[in-house]
């Protein structure tokens, strides 16, 4: 069982993070079918090709990368390239949130400055900075909202990825306590 999804705000920058599983190795967006039904429940519009599809694989990993180290330079220049992509200078709408202006029609375009609106908006300053994170395991990097008061969670599910890390521990203390021992 996963946690609970991320506030509305950022439920779509959640969800679309979470297109690919990396555990069970599926992604939803590596097929058109799969794609179009993802897409379509969001109300975004479908790309068309598989090239738009690998561009949106690509932005998917651009801002989960973020996620797991928002200090990392790297990370951020990759960011900021793909907000430059999509995006031009950003407006202020007459009820004052801020909005992406497009730079181009294109349908990968909309859904990645769509997601990218909700992640500046509403994941980088605030009541919700800092707190939709990657889990720390690896081999996962689901990304969760951190509920935690102290919002200082690790794990995208403590029963999986958190277990798996304390009994990763927990054997290289036993293998180390043997080998002192002979």
């Amino acid at each position: 069982m996963r946690r609970n999804p991320a506030p509305a705000e950022l439920e779509l920058v959640e969800a679309f993070c979470n297109t690919a599983t990396r555990l069970y190795d599926e992604d939803d967006l590596a097929r058109p079918e799969t794609a179009v039904r993802w897409l379509a429940e969001r109300g975004l519009p479908t790309p068309s090709t598989p090239a738009e599809l690998a561009a949106l694989s690509e932005a998917r990993e651009t801002v989960r990368a973020f996620l797991v180290e928002r200090s990392s330079p790297e990370a951020l220049d990759s960011l900021n390239r793909l907000i430059a992509a999509v995006a031009g200078a950003p407006a202020v709408r007459p009820d004052g949130a801020l909005a992406l202006r497009p730079v181009t029609d294109e349908p990968v375009a909309e859904i990645v400055r769509t997601v990218l609106e909700d992640l500046l908006r509403d994941g980088l300053a605030g009541r919700h900075a800092s707190r939709l994170k990657a889990c720390a395991a690896p081999e996962c990097r689901w990304i969760f909202y951190d509920r935690a008061p102290s919002s200082n969670g690790l794990w995208c599910n403590m029963d999986l990825c958190g277990a798996r890390h304390k009994m990763r521990a927990y054997r290289a203390r036993g293998g180390a306590a043997a080998l002192r021992k002979m």
